[in-house]
């Protein structure tokens, strides 16, 4: 009986989030990708702390393949030029940390790209809300940067990822 209500509860959660992505825009439909990669490391993490060794790779596992075959795949660069390029690196720079987090058991690693995730997102939502908005454009980010000494802020685009 308890893996019936699991199958109906878990059915049921599919439905709703293909349904949410059949219907979202692309735009919204990066911000699920953020948001999907932020809560697969966020489980990471607890799977670290108890030693759970097997639940903790396919976090980050699930997280990588979010990062790389979701947000990095949408990307534009020759659209987007510089700034493409320089979010496909950083692409690349998150799935390494996030591989090296869970060869060496480094939670702060994992924290790194959570942050750099959350900044990227604010930078999106950002973006969305300028683009609603006939409003002048105050700075999306901090000064906060990247491993490559490129303010996130900079990063802050349509021009990467596909519309």
């Amino acid at each position: 009986m308890y893996s019936a209500s699991r199958y109906g509860t878990s059915a049921y959660a599919r439905i709703g989030l293909e349904t949410g992505v059949l219907a979202a825009s692309p735009h919204k439909l990066i911000l699920m990708l953020f948001e999907g990669a932020r809560i697969a490391l966020a489980s990471a993490l607890v799977h670290m702390k108890n030693g759970e060794i097997t639940a903790k790779g396919e976090a980050i596992s699930k997280a990588i393949t979010i990062i790389t075959s979701g947000l990095q795949a949408s990307l534009q660069i020759k659209a987007g030029g510089e700034l493409g390029e320089r979010l496909n690196a950083l692409y690349d720079y998150m799935s390494r940390r996030l591989l090296e987090a869970n060869l060496y058991n480094k939670p702060e690693y994992i924290e790194e790209v959570l942050r750099l995730l959350g900044e990227l997102n604010e930078a999106w939502e950002a973006i969305g809300t300028a683009s609603t908005a006939p409003s002048t454009a105050s700075p999306i980010l901090s000064s906060t940067h990247n491993p490559y000494n490129t303010p996130v802020s900079a990063l802050s685009s349509t021009a990467g990822h596909g519309q």
